[in-house]
């Protein structure tokens, strides 16, 4: 095979990956709105699979999934969602995350240290997930804010990367992401502030702050995943969704920018008022 067949080939599997990226949104999208707006235990549920989802690519990437593992750290997730659907008391949900973490690393024969820190990504995730929605009067629109922003930030940085190019962010860890990229994502995230401010979802200079720091934050989140799958030599976390691989490739983002959201809301607005305080100033 020539060069140029070589770039026509690329050419072409770049572009089936775009289509393939681009139906795959068109159906998780409208379904994740749709759970979220709906609230409950639904969500709680979605959030719970999407966790153990996780935590299974998370041990499958660093070559530790054992079924002993597997199994606590599927029954702690679905213990901790069980709490969150019930609202129970914050200790009960604290006493889980310990011991979910310390029976991973006390299980785990090697790489404990990564194994425990992957229960922990899961915990997070599903913790954050729950507490930013849990708020009845401010609680979608926090997580609408949080899902639109690493969205923005995911197609921002991707056409910005693709037109402009230019130097490379971190090539060690992310060969393909550009500095271009990372301030189209940004810029993006401040049109979803701008849009939410516009039909007074919030205060316009809260909004930008906020909406700029869970930008980076996403950023950042798909930086950690890709170091990881570089650490252990890994392409894909699993090819579970088409065009976008696993799903610790599609929600890495998401996972830093939520957990970082969940933290904020909860210092402002308590365990109950999560959604308030991210969005009420």
């Amino acid at each position: 095979m020539t060069e140029g067949q070589a770039s026509i080939a690329a050419s072409g599997r770049e572009g089936n990956n775009l289509l393939l990226r681009i139906i795959a949104a068109l159906v998780m999208a409208p379904l994740a709105i749709a759970i979220a707006y709906v609230g409950g235990w639904l969500w709680t549920g979605l959030v719970t699979a999407a966790a153990i989802g996780l935590y299974i690519e998370w041990l499958t990437i660093i070559g530790a999934r054992k079924p002993r593992l597997v199994l606590v750290g599927v029954l702690i997730l679905l213990g901790v969602g069980w709490v969150d659907v019930g609202h129970i008391n914050e200790i009960y949900l604290s006493a889980l995350v310990v011991l979910g973490v310390v029976a991973v690393a006390f299980l785990s024969s090697e790489r404990r240290l990564w194994t425990a820190v992957g229960m922990g990504y899961a915990l997070a995730a599903s913790i954050g997930s729950s507490a930013v929605r849990l708020d009845p009067l401010r609680g979608l629109a926090a997580l609408m804010l949080v899902l639109l922003v690493v969205w923005a930030t995911d197609i921002g940085g991707y056409f910005a990367g693709r037109l402009i190019g230019g130097p490379k962010l971190w090539p060690q860890v992310s060969p393909k992401k550009t500095w271009a990229g990372a301030i189209g994502g940004f810029a993006a995230s401040l049109g979803v502030a701008a849009s939410f401010a516009a039909f007074n979802f919030g205060k316009i200079i809260p909004l930008l702050l906020l909406s700029g720091v869970l930008s980076i934050a996403s950023q950042l989140g798909d930086l950690f995943e890709s170091a990881v799958k570089r650490r252990f030599g890994v392409k894909d976390s699993s090819h579970i969704i088409p065009g976008h691989g696993g799903l610790m490739d599609r929600l890495d983002g998401f996972v830093a920018a939520i957990v970082l959201a969940a933290i904020f809301g909860f210092l402002r607005g308590g365990a109950d008022g999560v959604g308030r305080g991210l969005m009420v100033w």
